[in-house]
């Protein structure tokens, strides 16, 4: 478990873009964290990382899953903060998706955790004051 304070959105999406350049295709990273924890400017530096300079990150929220696509793979940025059952996830197309040979990161990742594999990397992103964010990394 690695634990990291940052304490501005552009030092989140910097240890984002860190974090990013360790994910290899197969690779799912499941985050936990209130409304404006953080979330997205992490997966922002982690779409970098992962060697997407130049895709567009934004909140999936009404999208439910954004797609930033490269050569080589894709980062599928997922939104379940509406998704309380199996059927809402299926309905979503979540299991049609080739987690294989790309990587998922998923937003609200507590209201589906009973159907993601057990190598899924857990990042819970906390607000510890106005501008500062605790992340907490656990790779099991």
């Amino acid at each position: 478990m690695k634990k990291i304070i940052t304490h501005s959105r552009e030092e989140t999406v910097r240890q984002g873009e860190i974090f990013g350049k360790t994910l290899r295709k197969g690779d799912i990273v499941a985050f936990t964290g209130g409304l404006g924890a953080g979330k997205t400017a992490f997966t922002s530096g982690l779409v970098i990382g992962a060697g997407l300079e130049n895709a567009e990150v934004s909140s999936p929220t009404f999208a439910l899953v954004n797609e930033y696509a490269g050569d080589n793979l894709t980062v599928y940025h997922f939104d379940m903060y509406r998704i309380v059952s199996e059927e809402g996830l299926e309905s979503t197309g979540f299991f049609d998706y080739d987690f294989e040979n790309n990587i998922a990161v998923i937003e609200w990742s507590e209201n589906i955790k009973e159907f993601l594999p057990k190598n899924t990397i857990f990042i819970s992103i906390n607000p510890v004051g106005e501008n500062d964010r605790e992340i907490i990394i656990d790779c099991k």
